[in-house]
C-alpha cells in the first residue's frame, strides 16, 4: 500500500487514505466516475466481463483487495467502488435509501461503458447487490452476495427474531443523532478497528491484521464519512412503520431472477445463518448456498484464498446449479 504520510493532527483526506495500492498485488486505476446525480470512486484492475465489488461497514473498496487481484488474473475487469458518502466517494446531504444506493451502483456500471455487470456485495454492499438485482434486473449479469440476507429476509428477521435483534446491537446503537459519529472516530477510529476484530472469527480475533486495521481506522476518520456510512442503517430502522420503507418491502417481493451465489460464515456473530439461510426462497433462478465453516463476518478477508477460488470458480460455471 502507498499513502503519504499525513503530519500529526491532520484530518485524513480521500487522497491519502483511500486512493491506495494492492499490497503485492496488480497496478491498481483510480478514478472518478458520474452516476445518480454524485461521483464515485472506483478502483479497477484487470480486463475482461465486469465485476462491480460493493463493500460493507465500517470498511471501503480496499476490502475486495484480495478479490480484485484473484478476478483480474481469472481474466475479468475488477472493479471496487466506494459507496455514497464512505472513501473517495461524494458525501451527499441525502440519499442514503437502499432503493437510491442501488442506483448508485448500476448508474455506475453504465459510467463504466458496460452493458451488465456481475455484483458482488459484502454486508450493506450485499443489501444492495439484492436490491438492484431486482430494481434493475437487465444490468446484472450475476450475483454474489456475503454475510447478508435478502432485504426481506433481513427485515423478518430483525423483527421477529430476538436473536439476530441482540447480534444487531450495532445497528439499534446507530440510532441516536450525534453520539454514534463520535463513538466511530473517537481515539482514530479505534472503534473500527475493535469492531472488525470482533466480527471476525478466530483466525483474526487471535492475530489481527494491525496494518488493515489502521487502513480502515484511518478511512473511516476523513470527514462526514461516520455520519454517511450509518445513514443507509439509519434508514433500515427507522422506515419500517413509514411508507417509504413498507414501499421498498413490497417492491422487494419481485423476485431475482439472476444466477445467485450467496457465501455466509458460520461463525459471523452478526449475521445469524438461520438468518441468511432460506434466501433462495426470493431467488427464480440458480441458486448456491455456501457456508464457510470457521469464519465469521468477512470470510473474503479472513480467508482470502477459499472466497476467491469460491467466487471464480462460480463465476466462470456456465450452469451454475440450484
Amino acid at each position: 500500500m502507498t499513502a503519504p504520510t499525513p503530519d500529526p493532527g491532520t484530518p485524513p483526506t480521500a487522497a491519502t487514505a483511500v486512493r491506495l495500492d494492492i499490497p503485492g498485488g496488480k497496478p491498481v486505476t483510480h478514478r472518478d466516475v458520474a452516476a445518480n446525480g454524485a461521483r464515485f470512486h472506483v478502483a479497477e484492475v484487470g480486463d475482461g466481463p465486469l465485476v462491480l465489488l460493493l463493500h460493507g461497514f465500517p470498511q471501503f473498496w480496499w476490502t475486495w483487495r484480495h478479490q480484485m487481484t484473484a478476478l483480474a488474473d481469472a481474466g475479468y475487469r475488477a472493479v471496487a467502488m466506494d459507496l455514497r458518502g464512505v472513501g473517495g466517494s461524494d458525501r451527499t446531504p441525502r440519499g442514503y435509501d437502499p432503493a437510491n444506493l442501488a442506483l448508485d451502483v448500476t448508474g455506475v456500471i453504465r459510467s463504466l461503458g458496460e452493458p451488465d455487470a456481475a455484483l458482488v456485495g459484502h454486508d450493506l454492499g450485499g443489501y444492495l447487490a439484492w436490491t438492484a438485482a431486482v430494481m434493475r434486473p437487465k444490468l446484472v449479469r450475476r450475483l454474489v452476495v456475503s454475510s447478508m440476507p435478502h432485504p426481506r429476509r433481513w427485515r423478518s428477521a430483525m423483527l421477529s427474531d430476538l436473536g439476530q435483534t441482540r447480534a444487531s446491537s450495532h445497528i439499534w446503537g446507530f440510532q441516536p443523532p450525534f453520539l454514534p459519529e463520535r463513538r466511530l472516530v473517537a481515539d482514530d477510529g479505534a472503534l473500527v478497528g475493535e469492531l472488525i476484530t470482533q466480527w471476525s472469527g478466530p483466525r483474526v480475533r487471535d492475530g489481527a491484521d494491525e496494518e488493515a486495521l489502521a487502513v480502515y481506522r484511518r478511512a473511516m476518520c476523513i470527514p462526514s464519512t461516520a455520519h454517511c456510512s450509518i445513514e443507509p442503517y439509519r434508514w433500515m430502522m427507522r422506515s419500517m412503520a413509514r411508507p417509504d420503507g413498507l414501499q421498498f418491502n413490497r417492491r422487494m417481493k419481485r423476485p431475482v431472477r439472476v444466477p445467485t451465489l450467496h457465501l455466509h460464515g458460520s461463525l459471523d456473530p452478526v449475521m445469524r445463518t438461520r438468518s441468511a439461510a432460506g434466501s433462495g426462497e426470493y431467488v427464480e433462478a440458480p441458486y448456491r448456498w455456501r457456508l464457510f465453516d470457521g469464519l465469521g463476518h468477512f470470510p473474503h478477508e479472513e480467508d482470502p484464498a477459499a472466497f476467491s477460488t469460491e467466487l471464480v470458480n462460480w463465476l466462470k460455471d456456465p450452469e451454475p446449479d440450484r
